[in-house]
């Protein structure tokens, strides 16, 4: 007889089991039914590719086994045999046997989401409770409960630092050391959660970004292909670089803005290409947002805020507790938050962001790219944002350093990445520098803005930068193409050969001008500063 048997896969462990036939056997062409009939056997079985040989005690019937992809089939030959006809045995076909389906948990991350929420409802009903108790109970009550309080004030100061111990030791145990910067962080949520959070991300950000997708031929893709499949093969004595498969996403929109997800998703906007100059800033922006990822900031920055948020709950419960009011309980909430943000959640972002500047500008020093553009990039950003306008807030009041304060950062560390550069056999950089061709280029800038203004009315527009939105050139990603086809491409530990593009050599400024006349388009001064 046959009893089919469906699983997953066609490895097994080694294992004792026990087979036991019970079958119903129907009634057919007048024959009675016979009673059911059960036979066990131990059997043992080792790990093989598509067979699994059993071998039964004496007593037992032999077994027999084999397998075709997902299905196996025991054939068993008991020595007692039933008088059975060929035909079919089972009063009914039944299911087969199939082995459970791997249940897949959320990842713990998505699971602390879902019940942020809750949490905080949970604090406010506590809290609430608690201060309705406390008024519906007699004035005697009261009484008594503050003297049973004061008369066990340091039982309770020590069970309340017991309980301070015991959550420190729990951090203490989630300590760990941040791969490149060797730094030791707290880490609540694994690399691994964290990975699993990543999947489920990306495939939200590509149904949300299916119909922006610049195709895979674009030379825009292209660029930011070449630029990330380059900093990952220089920066493949990394773990965390060379152990991910990193993929690019270009996504038409005027954003500038980029992110690269724990699992080597990179996403970037074509606002981000407009904004960069040449291909050694989209560079150091690149390696800016694989330091995130290599570095595990997202874990990191989601433990802090998990932390924080426990500690919360205490105070948030207290506040609704305490104050007697509502509306005060709701305004001390919202205080509450607010100083959680300032105090915890935004300085410690600012802090990630500078130490993604500087692993980044690592990265892209092992790339060889001239990571004197670095610096220029965040100048180019703060004038663009000036003079398009862009509202400016203060620094402690973001999540990310002010453009002024990276650019000056990124400076002072430039010393230490060219030593780096020069260590990993890059070729020698043009003599030009960037951040003196920005300077004059800026001061030319002004001085066009200037002259425009004393002309009157019609040429007091505001100037454009170079390589903004609108009057980016319709052959910068051509270019930049070009750009990247000269980067070397060899390994760390090998001699690079061939030229390397310089950093705005030659930077062009555009200049508006007054409006052409009826019938024409646009006509832009455009003036080379070497």
């Amino acid at each position: 007889m046959l009893l089919p048997f469906i699983l997953k896969n066609s490895r097994f462990c080694a294992l004792s089991a026990h087979v036991t036939l019970n079958f119903q056997v129907c009634k057919q062409a007048g024959r009675p039914v016979k009673k059911a009939q059960s036979v066990s056997c131990p059997i043992s079985c080792h790990r093989t590719t598509d067979f699994v040989h059993f071998r039964a005690t004496p007593r037992a019937p032999p077994l027999s086994f084999c397998s075709n992809g997902r299905t196996a089939c025991f054939e068993v030959s008991p020595k007692t045999t039933l008088p059975l006809r060929p035909g079919p045995v089972l009063g009914q076909r039944g299911q087969p046997f199939h082995t459970s389906a791997p249940v897949r948990a959320l990842p713990a991350p998505l699971i602390w989401l879902l019940l942020k929420p809750l949490q905080k409802i949970t604090a406010i009903i506590l809290g609430r409770s608690i201060r309705k108790w406390w008024v519906a109970l007699p004035a005697n009550r009261r009484q008594l409960l503050r003297e049973w309080v004061q008369q066990r004030r340091w039982h309770l100061a020590a069970g309340a630092g017991v309980a301070m111990v015991i959550v420190a030791l729990l951090l203490l145990t989630h300590l760990d050391e941040s791969p490149v910067t060797g730094r030791t962080r707290l880490l609540v949520f694994s690399r691994e959660n964290y990975m699993e959070l990543a999947a489920l991300t990306s495939e939200a950000y590509m149904e949300e970004f299916a119909e922006l997708l610049v195709p895979v031929t674009d030379p825009r893709h292209q660029v930011v292909e070449r630029v990330v499949q380059h900093l990952a093969q220089r920066n493949k004595d990394i773990p965390e670089v060379s152990e991910v498969t990193w993929s690019i996403h270009v996504v038409q929109s005027p954003n500038v803005n980029a992110f690269v997800l724990p699992n080597g998703k990179v996403f970037i906007f074509t606002g981000m290409l407009d904004a960069v100059a040449d291909v050694h800033q989209l560079t150091i922006v690149l390696g800016h947002e694989m330091a995130h990822a290599l570095l595990g900031h997202s874990a990191e920055q989601a433990s802090l805020s998990h932390v924080v948020d426990l500690l919360s709950l205490i105070l948030l419960t207290a506040i609704w507790a305490v104050c007697p009011r509502d509306s005060l309980a709701l305004l001390g909430q919202w205080v509450q938050g607010k100083l959680s943000q300032l105090m915890f959640s935004r300085p410690f972002s600012r802090k990630l962001e500078a130490e993604a500047d500087q692993v980044g500008l690592q990265l892209a020093a092992k790339a060889c790219a001239d990571v004197r553009a670095g610096p220029v990039f965040w100048q180019q950003m703060e004038v663009r944002d000036k003079l398009t306008g862009e509202p400016t807030f203060p620094e402690w009041l973001s999540t990310h350093p002010s453009h002024r304060n990276r650019f000056a950062q990124l400076d002072r560390l430039i010393p230490q990445a060219l030593e780096l550069r020069e260590s990993c056999v890059c070729p020698a950089l043009p003599p030009t520098d960037p951040r003196v061709v920005f300077s004059k280029s800026v001061h030319v800038l002004l001085e066009n803005a200037k002259h425009q203004e004393r002309e009157g009315p019609e040429g007091a527009r505001k100037p454009r930068l170079p390589h903004s939105p609108v009057s980016l050139p319709t052959g910068l990603s051509a270019a930049l193409l070009t750009q990247t086809a000269l980067l070397p491409y060899p390994n760390v530990d090998q001699e690079i050969k061939g030229p390397v593009p310089s950093v705005a050599s030659a930077l062009v400024v555009t200049a508006s001008v007054p409006a052409p006349a009826e019938g024409e388009g646009p006509h832009p001064v455009v003036q080379s500063i070497s």
